[in-house]
């Protein structure tokens, strides 16, 4: 946070909620690796028995991580109806390119809250 800016009781409620997300995230044990041999593992149920040992934090990050995914993919998709481009309009030296602007913050598009987003998801790898 910025010296001498003035907060917003609630901007504190949610940076704090999203630090918490992001702790109990980092704490817990990432499953990756394990999930090429686990897929292989695939019974007729289509379920993989997995006896494993889960320390605290993995057991805290397992017991809203759902929700808490559910939650960030509906604000990125919120936030992705809110900026998108929309034609600024006037005269362009090239008529096929036209200037375009976000809609929500009238940014250049792409505006910043789209490159933030699109940055922060580029390289997450879909499982499935």
């Amino acid at each position: 946070m910025r010296t001498g800016q003035i907060t917003d009781p609630r901007e504190t409620r949610l940076r704090d909620r999203l630090a918490a997300i992001r702790a109990r995230s980092e704490k817990s044990s990432s499953w990756r690796a394990s999930t090429q041999y686990l897929s292989r593992l695939v019974n007729r149920s289509g379920f993989v028995p997995v006896r494993t040992r889960l320390s605290r934090e993995d057991l805290a990050f397992l017991a809203a991580a759902r929700e808490e995914v559910i939650a960030f993919a509906e604000l990125g998709t919120r936030l992705l109806d809110m900026h998108r481009p929309q034609e600024a309009g006037g005269i362009s030296s090239d008529p096929d390119q036209p200037i375009r602007r976000c809609r929500a913050c009238m940014w250049r598009w792409p505006c910043p809250t789209f490159k933030a987003i699109e940055e922060s998801t580029h390289g997450v790898r879909e499982l499935g």
